[in-house]
């Protein structure tokens, strides 16, 4: 099939509406499919888990797929070495938090040729595991879930993540027993992305 195109007006015409075409197609797919990022930041509880555990560093990974340009899944594992607050000996306590969850990404609010600031918010589910690291006692593994909110600001392949988590966790008695009690608990956090396009 051979197009004839009858004056320059119509050729002028016929590539602007491919190249509207294309421009629009590459809006809807993400330039950015996958992020890894390492991140360190603070372990805060709260409420009637601040009674038994202190602040504390927090350090790990997270890798995130990004499905569409408005949805990424991310899976987290973190550490954070925190103190019991009751136990004699000022035992520290090795918290081990490992998720999986969904974020809803806005729009940039900024966006150039060079970088980028894109807001989100997230729910996930995953586990804590808690472990004296000097004290003969057997670790503790509890269910958890999380909402988050933060945003992604990026520079060509890197990115630098801001984010601050609320967690609210099943928690068993360290040691002894008793009842499983509901506690809450705050992480907040820097992380360096690598972005694979």
């Amino acid at each position: 099939m051979q197009i004839r195109f009858k004056s320059s007006r119509q050729v002028v015409i016929a590539i602007a509406a491919v190249t509207a075409f294309t421009v629009a197609a590459d809006a809807q797919t993400p330039t950015i499919k996958f992020e890894v990022r390492p991140f360190i930041g603070a372990y805060i509880p709260t409420g009637n888990q601040r009674d038994i555990l202190k602040d504390a560093v927090l350090t790990g990974a997270q890798a995130s797929w990004h499905v569409i340009p408005a949805l990424s899944f991310t899976g987290a594992f973190a550490w954070a070495p925190s103190k019991d607050r009751i136990t004699a000996g000022d035992q520290t306590l090795d918290i081990y938090q490992y998720d999986v969850g969904a974020e809803l990404r806005g729009t940039s609010w900024y966006q150039t040729a060079t970088w980028d600031f894109t807001p989100f918010a997230g729910l996930g589910v995953g586990g804590r595991t808690y472990s004296y690291r000097d004290l003969n006692a057997g670790s503790t593994t509890d269910f958890d879930g999380y909402g988050a909110l933060g945003g992604d600001f990026g520079i060509g392949a890197f990115g630098v993540r801001i984010e601050g988590r609320d967690y609210v966790s099943q928690f068993k008695p360290l040691t002894g027993s008793g009842d499983t009690k509901t506690r809450n608990d705050i992480g907040l956090f820097v992380g360096l992305s690598y972005r694979f396009r």
